[in-house]
């Protein structure tokens, strides 16, 4: 059991930590929020799309449903068409410093744009199913919910740490120099990513 929950925690670290589109906009919206109360729709909605992730990819489910070439191959197209649009948005946008449209910003907006980052995300998903969900197939039982909790535990004390940080930032960066650089290298991300995934796929 205890090396299942251990497996389980490395492996979600190792996964979560490289920058991705999902990290940086819990980060940014943690940064341009008046306050980590505000920016908590986001935090919540992407832990709750990687525990999705994480429970269909241990169930299997996620697995059997990729076996289909065809819905692969949709999945990537949207997510790399996805992945296109966001990073030319983020690579015009500029921090917003004025509080009060920052408060403007409403739950609902944050809410869609986090599953969007989090669901349409190809690299991620690929990444939740080929190596959370093959690494599971090892366990049974109760030490498979062990490792699948292990996972999704990191997951959420990740994207809280990241709103944590981001908020931090924000306020100690009120000119938004940092955040403005940082939307270009997040842009670049999304870019770097797409020629990834691309390049993959017509292997």
């Amino acid at each position: 059991m205890l090396e299942a929950i251990v497996h389980g925690i490395i492996l979600a670290f190792g996964l979560i930590l490289p920058l991705g589109v999902q990290n940086v906009f819990v980060f940014n919206q943690g940064a341009i929020q008046p306050s980590l109360l505000r920016a908590s729709p986001v935090i919540i909605t992407a832990a709750i799309c990687d525990t999705l992730l994480i429970s269909l990819a241990v169930l299997g489910v996620s697995v059997i449903v990729l076996q289909y070439s065809w819905l692969e191959a949709l999945l990537l197209t949207c997510g790399i068409l996805f992945l296109i649009y966001m990073g030319y948005v983020t690579w015009r946008s500029k921090p917003n410093t004025d509080q009060e449209q920052a408060i403007s910003f409403s739950p609902k907006k944050q809410i869609l744009f986090a599953v969007s980052v989090s669901l349409l995300n190809p690299h991620a998903i690929l990444d939740t199913v080929g190596v959370i969900g093959t690494s599971s197939i090892q366990y049974h039982g109760a030490e498979k919910i062990a490792f699948g909790l292990a996972c999704i535990l990191v997951s959420w004390l990740w994207f809280t740490g990241l709103g944590v940080a981001g908020s931090i930032t924000g306020k100690l960066d009120p000119s938004g120099r940092f955040l403005s650089l940082l939307n270009k290298c997040s842009a670049l991300v999304m870019w770097a990513t797409v020629i990834y995934i691309g390049s993959t796929f017509l292997k």
